[in-house]
């Protein structure tokens, strides 16, 4: 009806001058007649000029004090005309809202003496707020001053209408010729084909874009650092545990069973099964010894040491679990020299915000040989992170139960102008190797890194729940590049 309409009034008239007035006047949806004007001068039925219009109109607040009243008003009117009433009680007889600006504005206007006891000041007022209000309802004019003052108390907002106004355009018909878009063994059979008039073919419009799976920005780069690891010729450690037992979570780390970390407020305990069963009795007892007693220049940590505590599952908080996995069996199968690496999750009873999660990525590295320093370690690093385009290294010395000595990474980041802390790393202690069965000249150093971090600081995200998590945007998958270490 709204095609008919407008094609049918420009046979006879030169121009309709407002899409929203011819609407309105044919009783037309006025978006229905839109879509058709657009329509129609696609093909060049018709030419078409944008209209905008603006206008003041009442919010929600506006409308409810143009019908019942200024709150300044109703206020004035809530005190007796003649004495005075105390302040609480008047406050019960409004709308909080309503008294709370009315006490404002009416003794702003000096309409009212306020204090524990509230009388007027004035016999009579005019609520020049609904004057005003009613007057913009009704489409009518009002000053500039009045529109400042209405505007900066949030009871009307500007609103932009938006039409058309139309003429005939070069191809006006006074009904619209159906185009075919299908040439079909009817029409060739019939050889009306002849007659027919045909859609133009747009041979640069594209197809719908074909739906694919994506690669999240993690994968990217966990791509990016497992080709990194592989070319300095490491190995990939079987990482499928996410649960794991105390004791190699642990105690196999020479990490005491009083630690803090070990506590239900920094790990996830399992209900069920709730413990684990499958442990190696000999290496139990050696590491049981090395914690309580000592060994190999150590005093150990002089406590009762519970199998009850290492049989505890729960789910892994480092992927340093594995590599104690992996050193023991290297030892059991007789000692070689191993370059292992694993990325994988890691889950931790922490508190989430924009940089910490419940269940994250660790990157882990671990060199294995005899004779192995510090000198080797702080060499590997430099070599490893260089090829993630990070030149700049500093290292500080620090602590953790099963590295000594054990050190931070820092890497001078140009984009933020000072050093950030990117890893940790050490030389696992005897404590922990030697119960294992290496032998006494073969050393272990290792590292390890967040995956979020470096991939929130490649892609240009702050928020970590952003980039990982129930709430992350899926067209971040598809939008996102290829990840480019170290260029």
């Amino acid at each position: 009806m709204a095609e008919e309409a407008i094609l049918g009034y420009l046979e006879h008239h030169e121009e309709i001058t407002d899409s929203g007035q011819f609407a309105a006047d044919r009783a037309l949806d006025h978006n229905e007649v839109v879509n058709v004007i657009k329509s129609l001068h696609g093909f060049r039925y018709v030419d078409a000029q944008d209209i905008k219009k603006e206008a003041w109109v009442l919010t929600d607040e506006g409308k409810t004090y143009a019908a019942a009243g200024s709150p300044e008003v109703q206020l004035f009117l809530a005190v007796p005309t003649e004495g005075s009433i105390p302040k609480e009680e008047l406050q019960k007889k409004l709308d909080p809202s309503v008294f709370k600006i009315g006490c404002s504005q009416a003794g702003k206007n000096k309409w009212v003496e306020m204090g524990k006891q509230v009388s007027r000041k004035v016999e009579h007022v005019e609520d020049k707020i609904k004057d005003l209000l009613l007057r913009i309802q009704e489409g009518q004019a009002v000053g500039k001053d009045d529109v400042n003052t209405l505007k900066a108390r949030k009871l009307i907002v500007l609103q932009t209408w938006k039409g058309y106004s139309v003429r005939k355009g070069p191809n006006y018909a006074p009904k619209r010729k159906k185009v075919a878009t299908d040439l079909t063994r009817e029409n060739l059979q019939r050889s009306d084909w002849k007659e027919l008039e045909f859609k133009e073919y747009n041979f640069n419009a594209k197809g719908p874009p074909s739906e694919c799976g994506c690669l999240h920005p993690l994968m990217k780069v966990k791509k990016q650092l497992k080709d990194i690891f592989l070319q300095m010729g490491f190995e990939e450690m079987p990482t499928n545990n996410y649960v794991e037992s105390s004791f190699w979570n642990f105690d196999a780390l020479f990490q005491p069973q009083q630690h803090p970390a070990r506590d239900s407020h920094d790990t996830f305990f399992l209900q069920a099964p709730s413990t684990t069963q499958e442990l190696p009795e000999d290496y139990v007892e050696r590491v049981k010894h090395v914690h309580e007693s000592g060994g190999y220049g150590s005093r150990g940590y002089g406590y009762d040491w519970k199998i009850e505590e290492a049989k505890k599952n729960v789910l892994r908080t480092h992927t340093t679990a594995v590599s104690s996995r992996m050193l023991f069996a290297l030892a059991q199968q007789g000692f070689a020299p191993k370059r292992y690496f694993s990325i994988d999750r890691v889950f931790r009873n922490e508190a989430v915000d924009r940089t910490h999660l419940a269940e994250f990525h660790q990157i882990e590295g671990l060199v294995c040989d005899r004779g192995l320093t510090l000198g080797h370690l702080i060499g590997v690093l430099e070599d490893f992170f260089s090829r993630l385009g990070m030149s700049k290294l500093k290292f500080k010395p620090a602590y953790n139960p099963y590295t000594e000595p054990s050190m931070e990474i820092f890497s001078y980041h140009d984009g933020l102008g000072k050093w950030v802390e990117i890893g940790n790393s050490g030389m696992f202690r005897p404590e922990m190797l030697r119960p294992m069965g290496l032998p006494e000249d073969v050393n272990v150093i290792a590292w390890g890194l967040s995956l979020e971090r470096p991939t929130m600081i490649l892609y240009g995200i702050d928020n970590i729940r952003d980039l990982f998590g129930h709430k992350v945007d899926l067209s971040l998958m598809k939008r996102n590049p290829i990840c480019r270490i170290g260029i």
